[in-house]
């Protein structure tokens, strides 16, 4: 093959390359729009708050409706954001005033934009109320910033850091089950700010027990059950807000959730 016809070969495929990736990174990170077949869920109103989520009321629960998560003003941008730090959940007191939409989900493609305030800041966002995607500043292990909790390493370079809005892009796929069996384990692949932070994960578990989210309490957070669940957002005594959440169903056949 001639140099110069190798040359357009081997440019074409790298423009091709380029355009994926910028595609990819372009529909992920903070500021990212919801497509027009995903879902809302928090736009920044009390009005939307109060229709699409309620506390979850699991063992611990200790707060009751209306939600006390104050709707702030956003102290980068403009609008309004709502704030974690619920009252009752006052020295890390998970499970007392946590968030979770009304609506259930299966498998589906999450964007969610958090920032924290302080040093220290601790929230995390859950996959259907089980699988939590850690939000802890300053922890860069396994239980750290952006972790899939005790599964994974956190890519704690992805992180904006304190007072910075940052972003995850989720995409996952539900347990399977054959005769209420576990069969295929629930999988989840990450962006992190713009950045391919997971991909392919399996998760083994429910971590944190019975006040962490469905099935905490199962056979030590082993006995998964095939029932679908919300989104949740966790009260730890912080402030960390939030804002731009939308989430689009999906129906992954196949276990893969790579962007």
């Amino acid at each position: 093959m001639k140099k110069s016809l190798l040359l357009f070969v081997l440019l074409s495929l790298l423009t091709v390359f380029l355009s994926a990736s910028f595609i990819v990174k372009n529909k992920t990170g903070v500021g990212t729009k919801a497509p027009k077949k995903a879902d809302v869920i928090f736009d920044g109103s009390r009005k939307m708050l109060d229709e699409k989520w309620t506390y979850w009321e699991g063992p611990r629960f200790s707060s009751e409706l209306p939600i006390k998560w104050e709707i702030v003003d956003d102290p980068v941008d403009k609008g309004k954001v709502v704030n974690s730090n619920d009252p009752t959940a006052k020295g890390g007191k998970y499970g007392t005033a946590d968030i979770v939409t009304k609506k259930k989900y299966r498998d589906f493609r999450l964007h969610v934009e958090f920032l924290v305030d302080k040093k220290g800041g601790n929230s995390g966002v859950y996959l259907q109320n089980r699988y939590e995607i850690q939000i802890l500043d300053g922890d860069k292990t396994k239980h750290g910033m952006g972790a899939v909790i005790n599964e994974t390493e956190s890519p704690y370079n992805l992180y904006n850091g304190v007072g910075k809005w940052n972003a995850y892009d989720i995409k996952f796929r539900a347990a399977r089950f054959v005769n209420n069996e576990l069969t295929e384990k629930a999988m989840v692949s990450v962006y992190f700010n713009g950045q391919k932070a997971h991909t392919n994960i399996q998760i083994n578990q429910v971590w944190g027990g019975e006040n962490s989210g469905l099935d905490g309490g199962n056979n030590g957070g082993k006995g998964i059950t095939d029932t679908p669940g919300g989104i949740k957002l966790q009260a730890e005594g912080h402030k960390v807000l939030y804002r731009n959440i939308w989430i689009q169903e999906l129906n992954l056949a196949d276990a893969d959730t790579d962007f």
